[in-house]
């Protein structure tokens, strides 16, 4: 196969390989890919010599940044329909990837944000390194956590998914460890090993793939959210946007000033249909009604002005000076909120019954 294919895929030993290949976007996924990952996943589920899929990415800035948002965005310009099918058959794969039944060993090295953590953090055994960066950034270009992300980011414990939600800030080893976003932290130097060791024939279950992981990891660095958990807790559990800003911006700890400043950059509309989401998904029982209600905020994010603002000032003209619509937090109404909420045009992704409550 052409190391030019965006999704490269080998074999070694009873192990099956799936690379993103696209170094220079930062393995940014496309629809094209998103289905090449899902034929590959489907090959090896029937193929009995197969005893693991590991999935990485090509480069050495990252495993993947997320969805490629320069699509998304020439989508929402001229309304070419192109964005809620990748999101369709994206979120599919990612409910399909958290129940595949071979393990699922995602290298969570370097960049992990939005899609890339769909692709990785639903597996069963994922490995973090010094490098790692883990976010969930989407209130910075008007959209909500997608991709299982209030399904994860509410399972954190205490708020601290909350935290990472409202703000985008990244985990690093440590604190994506501690949030449950990843089960290992091996230093980035030994992942060729790790790859040759889980390719060696007597890898041939789970067991042995979980053990093999372990004889390459150690304790990570220190992290940062343990420290702040106390502040964290306290500002985060305000039922408001509003209200958590004011609590940051009064607590005296200068990273809660920090943080604050941070929200107050972010569409005002998305923080608030991500705190509601992330509300509703923590009474949720399944990946698949989270990825559900996700799949409605998406599609209502295409037809609001923040999405195209956001991604403009993120990555088309990078001037990182969004004008919001509208721009504080006190204008957005119960009903701009409501919308995220909304069954789309194109009717409900129908993973599961949706929860009308």
């Amino acid at each position: 196969m052409s190391h030019e294919e965006p999704v490269r895929t080998a074999r070694a030993g009873r192990t099956a390989r799936v690379t993103l290949n696209r170094p220079r976007a930062l393995n940014a996924l496309t629809h094209p890919m998103v289905t090449r990952v899902a034929e590959a996943l489907t090959e090896w589920e029937r193929d009995e010599s197969v005893a693991a899929v590991v999935v990485d990415g090509a480069g050495d800035r990252g495993l993947c940044a997320g969805g490629d948002i320069r699509v998304i965005h020439q989508d929402a310009r001229t309304s070419g329909g192109a964005s809620a099918p990748f999101w369709r058959d994206e979120y599919r794969l990612n409910a399909r990837i958290a129940r595949y039944p071979k393990p699922y060993v995602a290298l969570m090295d370097g960049i992990v944000m939005g899609g890339g953590v769909g692709v990785s953090a639903h597996g069963d055994v994922r490995v973090v390194t010094e490098r790692s960066a883990v976010a969930m950034p989407e209130t910075g270009i008007g959209l909500v956590p997608d991709v299982g992300g209030t399904w994860l980011l509410t399972r954190a414990p205490g708020a601290l998914g909350t935290h990472l939600a409202l703000t985008g800030r990244a985990a690093g080893a440590a604190d994506a460890l501690l949030c449950g976003l990843a089960d290992h932290y091996v230093p980035a130097d030994r992942l060729p090993a790790l790859r040759a060791a889980l390719a060696d024939d007597r890898v041939r279950d789970g067991a042995d793939v979980r053990e093999t992981v372990r004889r390459y990891a150690s304790a990570p660095p220190a992290g940062q959210l343990a420290a702040d958990r106390a502040w964290i807790d306290a500002c985060y559990a305000a039922g408001t946007v509003e209200e958590v800003v004011d609590r940051l911006l009064g607590h005296g700890e200068p990273a809660a000033k920090e943080a604050a400043e941070t929200i107050l950059g972010r569409s005002p509309t998305a923080l608030k249909a991500t705190l509601a989401a992330l509300r509703r998904a923590a009474r949720l029982n399944t990946l698949e009604e989270a990825l559900d209600w996700e799949y409605r905020a998406s599609c209502a994010a295409l037809d609001t002005p923040d999405l195209l603002e956001g991604i403009r000032a993120q990555v088309i003209d990078k001037d990182r000076a969004p004008r919001w619509s509208p721009g504080e937090l006190e204008r957005v109404t119960e009903a701009d909120v409501a919308r995220f909420s909304a069954p789309p045009p194109g009717g409900d992704l129908g993973l599961s019954p949706v929860s009308r409550n």
